[in-house]
């Protein structure tokens, strides 16, 4: 498929199925590109599409078996759109009015994350959602503690290669990945230099019993 050169192609872009229950279409929304009229389509459809069903297949079809709908809050982004808001960011960030919405890593750490279309340095495949889980969130909004969900995932999502909790909704970001990786997860507080790995493959912790913490949690 090449890239979208008008509405109906982008409209055939948006119909293509990820998996049983996620299109191409939601992962292309982003309130930065509405704002800003900054176009987020991919330069390699065909790339984006084969990791997005990676990505799809391995971790959010899981997710969704295990506690019903999922919110995508940001997927792929363009490298026209991720530079924008990556430049934003650090404009805002000079002048000491850092707003999360348009946090962005530059472009060249965003290949094979939300860059589905690109390939790293390594030549590898990777893609990266931003989620939220409704199920959980009406337990953290009273707890305000994003770890039960994250042992969740990392003892039943054995595809994942990584995932970042926010404080905003719950929401993380989960990443599949065909290369190597220590399988992270951390726990981001918001603040600068505010993150916590509470795990990966180098921790004592990563292979301990951890069912305890989310007893009650579906299975998938």
């Amino acid at each position: 498929m090449d890239k979208p050169q008008s509405v109906a192609d982008l409209t055939e872009l948006g119909r293509v199925r990820l998996s049983e229950h996620f299109f191409m279409r939601e992962m292309l929304y982003s309130e930065v590109a509405n704002y800003h009229g900054v176009p987020n389509m991919p330069d390699d459809p065909d790339t984006a599409i084969a990791a997005g069903k990676r990505l799809c297949e391995e971790i959010l079809e899981p997710l969704y078996r295990a506690f019903g709908h999922v919110t995508i809050r940001s997927a792929f982004r363009s490298r026209t759109l991720n530079g924008f808001c990556h430049e934003k960011h650090m404009e805002l960030l000079a002048r000491g009015e850092a707003d999360h919405a348009y946090y962005c890593a530059d472009n060249t750490y965003n290949r094979a994350r939300h860059g589905w279309d690109q390939r790293d340095d390594d030549g590898f495949m990777g893609a990266t959602v931003s989620a939220v889980i409704p199920w959980y969130l009406s337990r953290y909004e009273l707890t305000g503690d994003p770890r039960p969900l994250a042992w969740w995932i990392k003892d039943h999502i054995p595809g994942y290669a990584q995932v970042v909790f926010f404080p905003w909704m719950c929401a993380f970001n989960i990443r599949w990945y065909e290369g190597p990786t220590r399988k992270p997860i951390q726990i981001d507080d918001g603040g600068p230099g505010d993150t916590e790995l509470l795990t990966d493959t180098s921790m004592d912790n990563f292979n301990d019993d951890h069912s305890a913490l989310y007893e009650d949690f579906p299975t998938p």
